[in-house]
């Protein structure tokens, strides 16, 4: 029998045509019936999905070796030391103890859990409860599903999805998931629309190949000195912008003016900018659509010459 561990030999089976089923089938009954404990036993033992029995408090009663490999714990007496909150987050935890004892179940309940090495697993939890009549304990008999392969692997589509494959800045999609959200009359925010100076020009010169590497040096550049959590997304060719969070006015003023101040400096090639911070409860996109303006203006009344700052300096002087 695949998968059973018992191997029954054809001589000692006689043959069912020539037995009544009722005495095959009681005769024979072992691992046929979910109401054999053997067999329960041994399908818990087996399965690749985490199985568990926990207290409303938490306490872990009992599970397989499947859930003690998801929780990267070795031997099931190990667990007698934690309860369920040193793995889930306590109020993610009460909140699914609130639903299981409102319905009764749950079924494929995302949950993040944090292995004791630190690693992060995600799995899908299905459980109900279950009352002992005589004692009025309530306990929970649950399944958890790994799901931890499929969910990188969703996360990084979806970060392709939101990246330009030439930089790795984000890219339009992004921002249109940023312009989707919903904000408070509170919430602050400044951007950055950066734009190459004469980059069509220097492409025609110098070759696409070349501009690629111009493209790729200037995100590095504006990643480089913005906050890990401010975004830098790619417009379209040779334009930028840099979302700045929980930014007032004077706060996205001073960063325009650093990145400006630096740039003259280590910047791969000239640049223009423009800036702009939230006002009158404006939305992310009116507020980008100021900077753009802003930078339209800065490029028809201050623009340096038609050569980027990777031209020789007497090129760039005599053009101008």
């Amino acid at each position: 029998m695949p998968g059973s561990g018992i191997v029954l030999k054809a001589m000692d089976m006689p043959q069912k045509s020539n037995v009544p089923k009722e005495q095959f089938d009681a005769q024979f009954s072992r691992f046929r019936s979910l109401s054999d404990p053997e067999t329960l036993a041994r399908i818990a033992q087996n399965l690749e999905e985490g199985i568990y029995i926990t207290t409303e408090t938490g306490e872990i009663l009992d599970a397989n070796p499947a859930f003690l490999r998801i929780f990267g714990i070795t031997a099931l007496r190990e667990l007698k030391n934690y309860r369920v909150n040193d793995f889930v987050d306590a109020e993610v935890r009460s909140r699914e103890v609130a639903l299981i004892e409102r319905e009764g179940s749950l079924r494929n309940h995302e949950l993040q859990i944090t292995r004791l090495d630190g690693e992060l697993r995600t799995v899908l939890d299905s459980c109900y409860m279950i009352e002992d009549a005589a004692s009025g304990e309530r306990v929970f008999h649950g399944i958890l599903v790994d799901i931890t392969g499929r969910k990188n692997l969703e996360t990084q589509l979806v970060e392709q999805s939101i990246r330009d494959p030439l930089t790795g800045c984000y890219n339009r999609r992004h921002l249109a998931n940023i312009y989707a959200k919903e904000y408070d009359q509170d919430d602050t925010w400044g951007c950055i629309y950066v734009d190459i100076d004469h980059f069509k020009h220097y492409n025609d010169v110098h070759g696409h190949a070349a501009g690629d590497t111009v493209l790729m040096k200037m995100s590095r550049f504006l990643m480089r000195h913005v906050r890990a959590e401010e975004a830098v997304v790619r417009m379209g060719g040779d334009e930028f912008l840099v979302l700045l969070a929980d930014t007032t006015v004077e706060e996205a003023r001073t960063i325009s003016r650093r990145i400006e101040t630096v740039g003259l400096k280590d910047a791969p090639v000239s640049f223009s900018l423009g800036w702009a911070a939230r006002e009158n409860n404006e939305t992310f996109e009116e507020t980008v659509n100021r900077a753009d303006r802003e930078l339209i203006a800065v490029r028809v009344i201050s623009r340096p010459g038609r050569y980027t700052r990777r031209t020789p300096p007497e090129a760039n002087k005599n053009s101008a």
